[in-house]
């Protein structure tokens, strides 16, 4: 389990949103600035990235919510404990760090954080309120990564503003917890108390170019031609080298989509 958040944690710090450590920290904290006018009114204003960049951290970050999940946080936490049962200031911290991830993600009444959202129809006298935790859980799995209907029902009188507003900080947090524990996992790595294999910290978890190049020889055959029954097999009988010096625009089905041309 150790192994799966290692390399979900490392997917998240390769993440956009944590190239910038203190912009991170920050952003969790969700501040505002408050602006009072001469008329007695004031202006609350929240500036957040594009819902775009939190949406695809809230994609990578979401398994660790999931205790049924390999790469769960509380499993790699319960894992870590494991291994530190004899240490008394790391079984310390990982009680603590269990603690806060329960409150912070988790439906309870006991959160010491966070804000409620009340609103009031003065007409109607209709009234709602709701807690930032719904509402930012509304917008990970109502908007986001499933199409949660009793979430999005529940919080429809706030709308999908209000949802993300409370989504940032926590997707933010949940980020930093992250990265938080892989580091602590490295460092208990480095000093022997865990022993996880070393690629598991260095081998490929994000794309870092979209342009896909290979070298190698094509082949074609007329439509039907059966193809090679594995990797190693040899080609069978219809299959011939295609002519040298053409470059072929192909689509994904085979088809030609372009002009020939000499190769360069």
């Amino acid at each position: 389990m150790l192994e799966a958040f290692v390399l979900r944690a490392r997917r998240m710090e390769a993440h956009s949103l944590a190239a910038d450590w203190d912009a991170l920290v920050t952003l969790a904290a969700a501040p505002y600035s408050v602006t009072v006018h001469d008329d007695g009114e004031a202006t609350f204003r929240q500036d957040f990235p594009a819902e775009e960049v939190v949406e695809s951290a809230a994609a990578r970050v979401r398994p660790l919510l999931l205790e049924t999940d390999a790469c769960s946080y509380l499993k790699a936490l319960a894992g870590v404990g494991y291994f530190c049962r004899s240490l008394p200031d790391e079984t310390t911290w990982v009680k603590e760090a269990r603690t806060e991830w329960r409150a912070r993600t988790g439906s309870t009444t006991t959160r010491q954080s966070g804000y409620q959202v009340m609103i009031g129809n003065a007409d109607t006298g209709q009234v709602a309120g709701l807690d930032d935790q719904t509402l930012a859980m509304a917008w990970i799995y109502g908007d986001v990564v499933h199409h949660d209907i009793e979430r999005l029902t529940e919080t429809d009188p706030f709308g999908l503003s209000e949802r993300f507003r409370a989504a940032v900080p926590l997707v933010a947090w949940m980020m930093i917890s992250a990265i938080e524990l892989l580091n602590y996992v490295r460092a208990l790595q480095s000093a022997g108390v865990l022993v996880l294999q070393p690629e598991l910290f260095d081998q490929e978890v994000v794309l870092t170019s979209t342009s896909w190049e290979h070298t190698g020889r094509a082949y074609s055959a007329p439509l039907g031609t059966p193809a090679p029954a594995d990797a190693l097999a040899p080609l069978g009988e219809g299959w011939a080298p295609v002519a040298s010096d053409i470059v072929v625009q192909l689509d994904v089905a085979g088809n030609d989509v372009g002009d020939t041309g000499q190769c360069q």
